[in-house]
């Protein structure tokens, strides 16, 4: 795990929001049986998926003279498994000219994902939500199907990610020792929210935070979330971190969360 929070430079903070990223976007893909590069100048998983973010591209160290090459030869195995795509060009991606080069090569702008981190030992947990609010960890597969139908209400691309997402999940397992905690939050014993940790690089990365909108505007997501938190502190971890949404922004900051880095993504239709 890492040093405390206060030991760390903002560069090992970013690294270790990149590697949670990467290791849980490659996780997924393996399980999906996506076929997996990895090299000194790229890493990607492709195939695994019926969605583009989880076909993706999560590490690039490539020059001017090499990059064209790996851009064309991602898009040729997207097309070859009929799959839409992602690059997740992260701030440690080379070179830097790597999204006007994806463009060039028919790529589509995706817009940006705030990299996120958060001292665990100093988050705010004096946030209000409603007495009626139950957040249990999802222990069987009963419990994931509920929180797959529940995710599946808005999120994304709606049942076609979240049944994809349930089906790996069912694949990994319950194991409370694992890497893998998903949370069901329950408002007057109706399933509203969801999320998921997943314990990586020695950090905590908090995934698929999800409100019916219904439920929202009442502090259940950051009250799930909140949760999650405190599971990760419980096991020893002192340093949580996220990919913000733009709905979600201003509550993970309420969290104590700050931004340290964006991801740019790229799409390939």
């Amino acid at each position: 795990m890492l040093q405390p929070f206060h030991d760390l430079e903002d560069s090992s903070i970013i690294q270790a929001i990149e590697a949670n990223t990467c290791e849980f976007l490659l996780t997924l893909g393996r399980l999906g049986g996506g076929e997996e590069r990895s090299d000194e100048e790229v890493q990607w998983t492709i195939g695994g998926a019926p969605i583009g973010y989880h076909n993706c591209v999560v590490r690039a160290r490539l020059t001017a003279e090499t990059a064209d090459e790996a851009i064309v030869a991602s898009a040729r195995r997207f097309q070859a498994y009929n799959v839409p795509g992602t690059w997740h060009v992260g701030p440690s991606m080379q070179p830097e000219d790597l999204g006007t080069r994806l463009l060039a090569h028919g790529f589509s702008d995706g817009g940006e994902e705030p990299g996120m981190a958060a001292d665990l030992l100093n988050i705010n947990e004096q946030i209000s939500f409603p007495a009626e609010l139950a957040i249990t960890r999802v222990g069987n597969e009963e419990e994931l199907q509920v929180w797959t139908q529940t995710l599946a209400a808005g999120f994304g691309e709606g049942e076609i990610e979240t049944n994809w997402v349930g089906a790996m999940y069912g694949k990994i397992g319950f194991d409370e020792q694992g890497a893998w905690h998903h949370y069901l939050g329950q408002l007057n014993g109706k399933p509203v929210a969801t999320t998921s940790m997943f314990l990586a690089a020695g950090v905590a990365g908090i995934y698929f935070v999800f409100t019916l909108p219904q439920a929202r505007r009442k502090g259940v997501g950051a009250a799930i979330t909140l949760a999650a938190l405190q599971d990760a502190r419980n096991r020893g971890y002192r340093v949580g971190v996220l990919g913000a949404s733009m709905m979600g922004y201003a509550v993970y900051q309420r969290l104590g969360f700050q931004e340290y880095c964006r991801f740019h993504l790229y799409e390939w239709e």
